[in-house]
Parts: C-alpha cells; structure tokens; sequence
C-alpha cells in the first residue's frame, strides 16, 4: 500500500513539473518572436521575458522604442541587446510603429510636436506599460525607457511630456528636434542616460537638416542643457568623467536629489554598441544605492 502511494506521489509531482514548465513555456511564446503580437486598442507590440523571472508582479522591464523603419520583431533580433537584459532578469517590451504614408522608410514614430500625428504615442506607451505587466507580471515602477534613433527621440519627447511614465530613459542616437523644447515645455526632472556615437553621421551629435531642410534634427549639447535645467544642475559643465575604450562617459551630480544625467559617447557611427545594455543595466541599479544623480 505504501509502495503504491509513494509511486502515485511520484506520479503527481511529475506531472505537476511538465504542466508548470509547459505554462512557463506557453507563456514565453506569447507575442514573442514565433507568435502573433500583443494587441491594444492603439497598436502591437511583442516582448521577450527573462529566464528567471522574480517574483509575481516584479519584473523589471525595458520598454524599446525602433528606428526608422524597424518593427517590434526587429527589435528582438537584436539578441545581443536583448541576451543580456534577459539574462539580468528584465523583460523586453517591443512595440511597433506605424507604417507612415507616402514614406519610402517604413514604420516610424509621431514624435515631433510640430507634425501632423498619426497617432498619440503617449496613450499608447501607457496601454502597452499597462497590458504588458497586466498579462506578465512586470513591475510597473521599474521601467526603463529606450530606443534607437527616432526610437530614441520618441523616448526624450515622452520624457519630457511625463517624467513618471517610466522610472528612468536611456535613449540611445537620437534626440530632440529643431525647433529644440525649452524648459518650460517639459513636464518635470528625469533620470536620464544617454548615448550616442561620435561618428554619427545619421544623426550627428549636432543634428542635420532632412527633406531639403524642412526639417531639422537637434543638438544632443542643448537637450542635456535643458535636462540640466529640469534636473535643477547647479553647473553646465560635468561633475564626473569616465574614461575608456569603448566609451568616454560625464555625469552631473550637483542637482536635485532622485535625479541622474549621464551622458556615454562610443567611437563608432549610428547604432547600438555592443555592452550598451550592460551598461545601462549597471546606471540602472545604481541609481537606487546612489540615491540619484549617478
């Protein structure tokens, strides 16, 4: 009779593991690479969660805004980004522009204050923030915000328009536009960490004009100028500076309390450098043990 307890015993915690893994797996593959994406009433995204997920309602996130013409599956090709946040116990949230009329460059962002808008991308990013950790346990006060080039600029602009959608912005290789914010356009300080190449010729640390100068990208220099500003920094130049190989970083550490400008330039052109996830991950968390402005 023991015996036969015993084997049924084992039989049940068998069975218990396959059906937990099986969820675990079934879980991963929604609105991942392999699957349709998630839906909200304004758009699509997919996302890519950790290994090891903490615990119920505490995943961290990183919510990662494309280039010009990429997608959110694009975005999750990108392994070498993504490896490494899931690999440190955060999710990836990818949504998808929107296909832009009579462009030649795909998908893209309404980012820009003075262009017609296709779509509100602020009540978007919410709905996307807030289906994500409804369906998969995020974190929603531990968000990070990103995204490359126009990806990037989407991401200052929503920072400037609410500092509190996510917790803190690493955009990478993209900025304001000409006509450049002033301070009294944003919202409120932010913790900030941004990046960008040296050689950029895409999007130059100055800016360019495009379509025949109908529009002008902006100067990354006056956009800290005015997160300084928000941040209440006592100093235009920096408190700190780091310097190697494969980045030359400057900080601000005389501002306000609980907020951080950090400012990490590569040698190389226009994308996202190897370690920059690492990086971030590491300004990241921090900033809690430094209270801000690290």
């Amino acid at each position: 009779m023991k015996l036969r307890f015993y084997r049924l015993l084992t039989a049940l915690c068998a069975l218990s593991f396959i059906l937990s893994a099986t969820t675990a797996d079934a879980q991963s593959d929604v609105c991942g690479l392999d699957a349709p994406p998630c839906e909200t009433p304004l758009g699509t995204y997919r996302i890519a969660l950790p290994d090891t997920p903490e615990n119920e309602n505490s995943t961290p996130a990183v919510i990662f805004f494309h280039g010009a013409g990429g997608t959110g599956a694009r975005t999750l090709r990108n392994t070498a980004m993504v490896d490494a946040f899931t690999h440190h116990g955060y999710a990836v949230i990818a949504p998808d522009g929107l296909p832009r009329p009579n462009s030649r460059f795909g998908p893209g962002w309404s980012f820009h204050p003075d262009r017609e808008k296709q779509r509100d991308e602020m009540a978007f990013t919410r709905e996307v923030l807030d289906d994500a950790a409804a369906r998969f346990g995020l974190d929603r006060d531990r968000i990070i915000m990103s995204g490359f080039s126009i990806g990037g600029s989407l991401t200052w602009y929503l920072a400037c328009e609410d500092p509190n959608v996510a917790s803190a912005y690493a955009p990478v290789a993209g900025a304001f536009w000409r006509p450049h914010p002033v301070t009294a356009d944003c919202k409120g300080p932010v913790r900030m960490l941004h990046t960008h190449g040296w050689r950029d010729e895409t999007v130059p640390l100055e800016g360019r004009p495009l379509g025949n100068g109908t529009i002008l990208q902006g100067d990354v220099f006056y956009g800290l100028e005015v997160m300084r500003d928000l941040n209440g920094c006592t100093q235009m130049r920096a408190d700190e500076y780091q310097t190697g190989p494969d980045y030359w970083v400057r900080w601000w550490t005389r501002c306000d309390p609980d907020t951080a400008l950090r400012f990490a330039i590569h040698p190389g052109g226009h994308s996202i450098p190897l370690g920059w996830a690492e990086m971030t991950i590491d300004w990241y968390e921090g900033l809690d043990a430094m209270n801000g402005n690290y």
